[in-house]
């Protein structure tokens, strides 16, 4: 069973030995939403199934999502009955990936721990990694699948509300990772949300710090070394990761398991949600 990452040669090792198996193609763009379909008919992983980050890992419908922000997350039934819809159900291994440093794909990967569900690794290096290793490829639509039950278990992941993290603010159980990039941490520019700057307290860590040139993630070791300077000493029992909307800064909690760090909370509703909640204190610098 793979729970954190998978090569391209070990994925096609797994399906060569006919083992149950489902790949979700999760690319996107946050400045073109649009393109996230032509992305998947264009080019993707033979036998992929499309996993669109604004329409099957968010619900944007009043009522019916877990969080606020940009991104809310679906209810966890909502999220079970997309994956059963696919024909994955819980006896596969399933395997994300995208084209982008797995900043969307990380999000799926979280999300089916949240689940329950362990069996389930990021494609290191992404679609590239596949096509280097020679992996067969399909493009057009999606297949039809049969509909299997994908029965909900325990979380294995801890999301964190922003009633938490606010009631925690500047408290030493809580250290707040945040994973967006220096400048929109700072407060010097802001492309999506209304406010620029970032929570009070929180470390900055971009997620796009994790990989090599070529998409892969770093080595373990570097990982753990980079991350200890990253938390200075705070325990990582505190640590609650967050981004915009609380997609990119999965890659961050991917890699301090990686690190040997163990699991780590998350912050759904992210800065998208922090900023437009009346009464919160925002920081910059």
């Amino acid at each position: 069973m793979y729970t954190l990452l998978i090569t391209a040669s070990q994925l096609q090792q797994l399906r060569a030995q006919g083992t149950p198996s489902a790949v979700l193609d999760c690319s996107f763009d946050l400045m073109k939403p649009e393109l996230a379909e032509g992305f998947f008919a264009s080019e993707r992983i033979a036998g992929a199934f499309p996993a669109n980050l604004d329409k099957d890992l968010s619900n944007h419908t009043p009522g019916q999502a877990v969080n606020g922000g940009r991104h809310p997350l679906p209810q966890r039934e909502t999220v079970a009955q997309w994956l059963g819809s696919l024909g994955i159900h819980n006896g596969m291994q399933i395997v994300v990936y995208d084209r982008h440093k797995s900043a969307y794909c990380g999000r799926l990967w979280w999300m089916l721990k949240w689940l329950g569900h362990d069996a389930v690794a990021v494609l290191d290096g992404g679609l590239q990694a596949w096509k280097d290793a020679g992996g067969a490829l399909d493009s057009g639509a999606a297949p039809t699948p049969k509909p299997v039950p994908f029965d909900l278990k325990a979380p294995l992941r801890q999301l964190v509300l922003t009633e938490t993290v606010a009631q925690d603010l500047g408290r030493p159980q809580q250290t707040i990772v945040d994973a967006r990039a220096g400048a929109r941490y700072r407060g010097e520019m802001e492309p999506l949300d209304p406010v620029a700057g970032h929570i009070p307290g929180a470390l900055n860590r971009p997620f796009t710090d994790n990989f090599t040139e070529d998409g892969r993630f770093k080595s373990p070791e570097l990982l753990k070394a980079e991350w200890t300077e990253v938390l200075a000493g705070r325990p990582v029992s505190s640590v609650v990761h967050h981004c915009g909307s609380g997609v990119t800064a999965t890659p961050n909690i991917l890699a301090m398991e990686l690190a040997g760090f163990g699991p780590t909370a998350l912050y759904a509703g992210s800065w998208s949600e922090w900023s437009r909640t009346p009464g919160l204190p925002c920081a910059k610098g």
